[in-house]
């Protein structure tokens, strides 16, 4: 690692920062800004990989010799994308609608030197299961927890466990929007060690 370059996170999500900040490396945080807007027929995976590059490489613009990770997430059920739901109401249908079944969460993960022509992407897949929530159990959950800024409508690693039959994947820190284990490998191989 040279202490001329800098890492930086591609997001404001407080959830992505504080993941990062696990790992005890120094890091500084930047908004994006880019169009999340997901296009006609666009597939789940294709999405979050398209947005974890975009979100990496117009933070790299501003920051040229900065290593930069980029990530988006998506839960996915039947096939379509369940995004935040923003409200209440909208919160309580997507987890009326996940009760007694699984959904697929995809999160991309961008680490692009940009002045070096380098990047690492990836989709990282991961799983929950729900048990079947009956209407009490959603109201009270949300009234607690208020996870409207979430996809899915839960936070895994607050109260949202308990409404999980099982979850399925290699990297638990995917579910909560930046997977750690790919994005300590994809540091290593760009020449910044975690340890």
């Amino acid at each position: 690692m040279t202490t001329a370059r800098s890492l930086m996170l591609a997001s404001t999500s407080p959830y992505r920062r504080a993941l990062l900040s696990r790992l005890g490396t120094p890091f500084a945080v930047e908004s994006p800004r880019v169009d999340e807007t997901r296009w006609p027929g666009e597939a789940p995976e294709a999405l979050v990989r398209r947005l974890s590059r975009a979100k990496a490489a117009a933070v790299a613009e501003r920051h040229p010799g900065a290593l930069v990770i980029g990530s988006d997430q998506v839960a996915v059920l039947d096939g379509e994308p369940v995004g935040k739901p923003g409200d209440h109401d909208r919160a309580a249908a997507q987890l009326r609608r996940a009760s007694g079944r699984r959904l697929e969460f995809l999160t991309g993960l961008c680490l692009l030197e940009a002045d070096q022509g380098r990047e690492w992407l990836e989709a990282v897949p991961f799983a929950v299961e729900f048990r079947p929530l009956s209407e009490a159990m959603i109201q009270r959950y949300l009234e607690r927890e208020k996870p409207y800024d979430c996809a899915g409508s839960f936070k895994s690693e607050g109260l949202g466990i308990v409404l999980f039959e099982r979850l399925a994947g290699e990297d638990p820190t995917a579910l909560m929007g930046l997977p750690l284990i790919r994005l300590i490998r994809m540091l290593e191989a760009a020449g910044w060690p975690v340890l």
